[in-house]
């Protein structure tokens, strides 16, 4: 690991309050935060501060490797602190045998309330070194994608 951080960012036109509560809610962040070509799966989640979490990653294409099994990624780790509307920051690792994916990376969330929306950034610090830094933000951005799309197509509930 050599403590690279990765970032990506997209303004968004829903409020803060609405896409804090997108993650707050397990099966709501399992139809947005998994990659185009991903499904992601959430078997622990206490969203509060030490609150634990544990997602199964599947990759659809059968011809892709996962880090933790032959098509999967699992990572899990904890809250590390949640302000409401305002930001999410998660500490976790990959199982993994593999020392390239090896060791805690953090990921935080922050959600800044601008110009009748919310500018969105995640910034992943300590990424691991078998991760390129072109596929993690490809797969950032596809997620904040993603979000705006699930916040769209459920505007009304």
């Amino acid at each position: 690991m050599d403590g690279r951080i990765d970032t990506s960012s997209k303004w968004i036109p829903f409020s803060s309050k609405e896409i804090y509560e997108s993650f707050l809610d397990p099966r709501r962040l399992e139809k947005w935060l998994a990659p185009k070509g991903m499904s992601a799966q959430i078997d622990v989640f206490d969203p509060q501060a030490g609150g634990m979490y544990r997602i199964v990653l599947t990759y659809e294409d059968e011809t892709v490797t996962g880090k933790t099994s032959s098509h999967t990624d699992v990572s899990k780790g904890r809250f590390v602190e949640l302000e409401t509307n305002q930001k999410i920051v998660m500490a976790g690792t990959f199982e993994t045998e593999d020392p390239t994916f090896s060791g805690e990376m953090v990921q935080t969330w922050y959600l800044e309330e601008i110009d009748d929306g919310t500018n969105v950034t995640v910034v992943c610090e300590n990424v691991p070194s078998g991760i390129r830094k072109e596929d993690h933000l490809n797969g950032l951005r596809a997620t904040l994608d993603q979000l705006l799309s699930f916040l769209q197509d459920n505007r009304d509930g």
